[in-house]
C-alpha cells in the first residue's frame, strides 16, 4: 500500500483529523509571513504551494485529491514561511494540529515508519526536480513530470505547470502539441 495511503488511513481509523476546511477558487490556505503547523490531507480539489520572487510566482508543490500537503518548513520549525497555499479550484481539506500528528506519529513503530518513508520520498523528489530545473532541457522535464505525475496534467491548469517546470506557458503548449 502507497504510504501516504496507509497514514491517512491510520488518522482515518483513529479520527484524528481537526476540522475540515473548503475554499472557494483563488482562495489562500496559507499565506507568507504567517506559521502554519498543519498538515492537510486534499479531500476534494487541488492547491499549489508557491513563492514570490521580485513580482514573479514561483510554484514548487501541488496536491490534489488524496495528497498531504504542507508548509513543512512551517510545520517543523514553527516559523514564519514564506510559502503560500492557494486553492486551484474549490478545495476541501482536512487538517491535523501538529501536536496531535507528532502524538500520533510516536504512538507506534510502524506510524515512525510510514512518516519517515513519507518524507524521504518527498526529499527524493525535491532532489529530482532540483537536478531537472538546473540540468535538464524543458521537454525532459516534461516528460519526467507527465510519466511521474499524470493525473497533475488532469487536475491543474497549464500556466501552474508551466510554471513548476520553469518554462513559460507558450513553451509548455509548444511541448505537448509536439
Amino acid at each position: 500500500m502507497n504510504p501516504i495511503s496507509n497514514l491517512i488511513n491510520r488518522i482515518d481509523h483513529e479520527n484524528l483529523w481537526d476540522c475540515e476546511i473548503t475554499l472557494a477558487r483563488d482562495e489562500y490556505l496559507k499565506v507568507k509571513g504567517s506559521i502554519d503547523t498543519n498538515i492537510y490531507l486534499v479531500v476534494q480539489g487541488s492547491l499549489r504551494i508557491f513563492v514570490i520572487d521580485e513580482n514573479e510566482e514561483h510554484t514548487i508543490r501541488f496536491g490534489y485529491k488524496n495528497n498531504l500537503i504542507a508548509s513543512l518548513d512551517s510545520f517543523l520549525n514553527e516559523q514564519p514561511s514564506d510559502f503560500y497555499i492557494q486553492a486551484l479550484k474549490k478545495t476541501t481539506v482536512k487538517a491535523i494540529n501538529k501536536k496531535k500528528y507528532i502524538s500520533f506519529i510516536e504512538s507506534s513503530e510502524v506510524n515512525k515508519k510510514i512518516w519517515l518513508n513519507i518524507l524521504e520520498n518527498f526529499v527524493l523528489q525535491q532532489m529530482e526536480r532540483e537536478r531537472d530545473i538546473l540540468t535538464s532541457s524543458p521537454i525532459q522535464r516534461y516528460n519526467r513530470v507527465l510519466k511521474r505525475s499524470p493525473q497533475l496534467f488532469q487536475e491543474i491548469p497549464n500556466k501552474y505547470i508551466a510554471s513548476y517546470l520553469r518554462m513559460t506557458p507558450e513553451t509548455l503548449s509548444r511541448i505537448k502539441k509536439s
